[in-house]
Formats: C-alpha cells, structure tokens, sequence
C-alpha cells in the first residue's frame, strides 16, 4: 500500500508544476507579499492629505499650526513607521516558525492586518493622527513576518527546479501591491482626500480570502520531518504538493540532511552569527539584503510623485506616469520569475544591479541637464522605470529565495531573522532620510545609489556561487571551501545518531 503511494506515474521523480504548489504559492503572496507592495506604494498618493490632517488636527487639538519642516517629518515618520514595525517582525520570525510552522505562523500574524487595517480606516474619523502611524507600524510587523516566512515556506515545499520559479511568485504579489496601490490612488478612484482612510486600510481585503483558503493546505514537509520527526505527516504533505510521482528521493535528501544537522534544534540568531561553518553564507545575506534596499529602489516607491515633480513632469499627468511605472514592475517581475530557472540566480542578480546602477547615474544628469535640455525630463522619467524594471527582474526577489538555499533546516529560522532585520533596517534609512538627502545633495543623491548598485554587483561576481538545480546540502557544500570546512563535516553527524527511516516511515535496514 504504501509502495503504491509513493510509487506512481512509474516509479518517477515529480518535479512538475503541480496546482496545488501554483495554489500555495499565490495564496501566501496574495495575502502577504502583496500586501508589502501595497503599503510601500499607498502613501505616495495621498501624501498630501495626510499632511493636512496632520495639521488640521494639531490647530484644532492646540491651536497651533506646525511649519512645514514639521510637517514634513511627521510624514516622514508615517512612511518609515512601517518599517520599524517589519524590523520588529523579522526579529519574531526564527521563534514563530520553530513554534508554529511555516503556514501556521502566516496564518496567525494575520491578525494583526485587521487590527493595523481598522485604525488607519477610522483615523480620520477619531480626528487622531497617531492612529495612522500605530497601524503602518502594526501592518509593518505584519509585512515584516510574512516577508520572510512566505520565502521560506515555498522554498521548502518547492522541488529544487522549480524552487526558483515558486520563490520569485512573492516578488511578483509585491509588484502587483505597488501597482495596486498606485491604480486605486488616481484621483478618478480613491485618490480624493475623504478616501484616503479608505485607501490605507483596503489591505484587510486579501487577507480575508487568504484566510479562506490557506489553513487547508499542508505544512512545509521540511519542517514536518526534520523539526517535528513526524513521517507520516511530511509523506501526506509531500503527496498533497506533488499528487504523482516518486517523492523517496525527496524524503532521503531530507533524511540527509537530518543526519548532517549537529542538532535538531533551531540555531539562534547569536549561535549563526558564531558558526564558522556559514561564516560567508552570513556574510552574503547581509550584504544583498542591506544592498537591495540602499540601491534606492525605495525612494522610488516612497517618493515617485515627488520625483517626478522634480523631473519636470506637468502636474496633471504625474500619477498616471506613476500608474505606468507600476504597470511596467508587474511586467518585470513576471519576466524575472520565468526566466530564473533558464538563466540562474546570479545573471539576473549582476544584470538588475548593473542595470540599476547605469539609470541612477542618468537620473542624475537629466536632472542637471534639464534646464538647457527641455527632453532630459524624460529621460530621467525612463530611468526611474529602469530602476523599477532593473530591481524587478532579479534583485528584488532573489535575496529572500537565495536566504533559504543558502542554510540548512536548522540555520535557515536565524538566517532570514539577520536578513530580515537588516533588510528592514535599509528600507527605514531611505525612507526617513531620502528627503533630507535629496534636499542636501540634490540630484547627486542617486550616485551614492548607484555605488551601492555597482558594489553589489561586484560581490555577487566574486562570492555568490550559481544555486540552480542544487539541494540544500549541496550548496552547503559549495560554501564549504570559503568556509574552511571539510565537506566531510557537513555530511556526517559525530553528535547526533539518528534511525535512518526510508520514504514509507519504516526503518531502514544497515
């Protein structure tokens, strides 16, 4: 019976899109990494009207009016709010996932949507201002959790070929939240001033049919095996994601990986950052992960009016050029997911950054040009899509899919803690100083950005070996080397001896 459960379709390995895999993998982005996306883009719009309301409470509360400057730092606090709070979740992320799993922890912090969604919608209402940066703060810890668990949930459940494709679908939800966001902040929708509670706290609405769906499907089997030891429960879960086929090949990889692991406990964060064995693997993450986010693609998204504002776009037409730039991440990203697995991390990881690099040095000029040179407006315009297009394609994905390769079952937990927390650290830098530098520095602000880009692409050409097709041990491997570790110590377990059970859940025999 169990032969035959394991053994269809001939006895072959399944490693074939299946739709319960495409099911899980848009179910978790739609209600988690889309709502990133969203709430990165949805201040950009009503701006504005924030900061009225900012200021007609503070007259009408104390009979003062603030200056401008003030006014410009209370709103830079509503938009960098949000990241604090997706620090604040990346540091509960190694202890959610060891507690309840990787699906069981995106489907409790859905809670704290509702409660962020309700406070920013009835800020307006309350006549309280502090009730819109309470709930960026509390839909950023959201954001921040699920940023990291989303990755980790569907490079575990992916095969390894198609773990590339599966891990770049979040990357795409973040596209289509900003290009949301942007679409419903026109002034013909939801872009008037008395819907902008409104416009902040949509975001209740993909959770929602998330919530429907998602507790139904499986756990990672990864998580089920070499964290719970339960056999019978990862052989169910591998055959709800892969209905034909054989999974032993699966199942032994793991069963090796247990083996290799010194203990079967998650590491801490102070344990990883100690372990020789990941020295360069740490060192990786943190580099791409700060890197993705001090390239400016931020600034981008948090300031795209203001941006084009200054490149000498006509008023009128600013939000459906923004409207256009979003239309053009989705587009990208797409490109970037199926063409992962053809071309390999490392090209689209080079080529976005490189690109990415060459477009802020031309925002530069034709803002400096601008003046002598009437159509220099639009190249700066076209190269803040290049930007946009340039992140989406390969580095605004590969960072969190690349945190999973890079780290066995045990360090992984740690690992997306670091990158989650220096990730969101970067996206808070940006967005909170960004106009304090644009102000100081003017268009020159876009080459310290293109330096970071071009650094960025330089480490992933000397450090970051190719992932494709690879299982975690192997990559674990390939680090070993730079490491100083025999490939023998990452393959045997001196501590740890464990009964060796095949894919049906018996033991094996020696």
């Amino acid at each position: 019976m169990a032969e035959e459960l394991l053994l269809e379709n001939n006895g072959k390995p399944s490693a074939h899109l299946t739709k319960p895999l495409l099911a899980v993998a848009f179910l978790a982005s739609f209600g988690s990494s889309m709502l990133y996306g969203y709430n990165l883009a949805v201040v950009n719009s009503p701006a504005q009207y924030i900061k009225d309301f900012y200021n007609e409470t503070m007259v009408e509360r104390y009979d003062w009016a603030p200056d401008q400057e003030l006014l410009t730092v209370l709103y830079s606090v509503t938009v960098s709010i949000f990241a604090i709070g997706g620090m604040t979740g990346a540091l509960l992320v190694g202890r959610l996932v060891t507690k309840y799993g990787r699906k069981g922890t995106l489907v409790r912090s859905a809670v704290l949507v509702f409660i962020g969604g309700a406070l920013m919608g009835f800020s307006r209402a309350c006549r309280m201002p502090v009730m819109v940066i309470v709930g960026r703060f509390i839909t950023g810890v959201h954001s921040g959790i699920c940023l990291s668990v989303v990755p980790m949930y569907l490079g575990e459940i992916a095969p390894k070929n198609l773990r590339g494709f599966l891990g770049l679908v979040p990357s795409i939800h973040i596209c289509l939240g900003v290009f949301l966001a942007q679409v419903l902040g026109l002034s013909e929708l939801l872009g008037k001033e008395e819907y902008w509670p409104l416009l902040l706290s949509l975001v209740v609405f993909p959770t929602v049919i998330q919530l429907m769906f998602l507790p139904w499907f499986p756990e990672s089997p990864r998580y089920l095996l070499i964290e719970k030891g339960n056999i019978d429960a990862t052989i169910t879960a591998l055959k709800w994601y892969r209905p034909k086929g054989n999974i032993q090949a699966e199942v032994e990889e793991m069963q090796e990986e247990q083996r290799s692991l010194s203990s079967i406990q998650t590491m801490s964060v102070w344990g990883l950052l100690r372990d020789r064995s990941v020295r360069w693997q740490v060192i990786t993450i943190v580099v791409v992960n700060m890197g993705m986010q001090l390239s400016g693609i931020d600034a981008i998204w948090f300031y795209t009016n203001d941006i084009f504002k200054k490149a000498g776009i006509p008023e009128p037409h600013i939000q459906y050029t923004t409207v256009a730039t979003g239309a053009i991440e989705v587009i990208s990203g797409m490109l970037g997911c199926f063409a992962i697995e053809r071309l390999g991390r490392r090209p689209l990881m080079i080529g976005g950054f490189l690109f990415m690099g060459l477009c802020c040095t031309g925002i530069t000029v034709s803002v400096l040009l601008q003046t002598q040179l009437s159509f220099m407006r639009y190249i700066g315009v076209g190269c803040v899509v290049g930007i946009i297009a340039g992140f989406c394609i390969g580095p605004a994905g590969v960072p969190f899919l690349i945190t999973a390769e890079l780290f066995k079952q045990s360090h992984r937990p740690a690992a997306y803690t670091v990158a989650g927390c220096l990730n969101w650290m970067s996206n808070f830098t940006i967005g909170f100083v960004f106009p304090f530098l644009e102000n100081a520095t003017g268009p020159y602000c876009y080459l310290i950005f293109c330096a970071v880009c071009l650094g960025e692409a330089v480490y992933t050409v000397f450090v970051i070996p190719e992932t494709k097709n690879k299982t975690f041990m192997e990559i674990s491997q390939m680090f070993a080397a730079r490491n100083n570790i025999p490939e023998e110590d990452l393959t045997s377990n001196g501590h740890l001896k464990m009964a060796m059970r095949n894919g049906y859940g018996t033991l094996s025999e020696k």
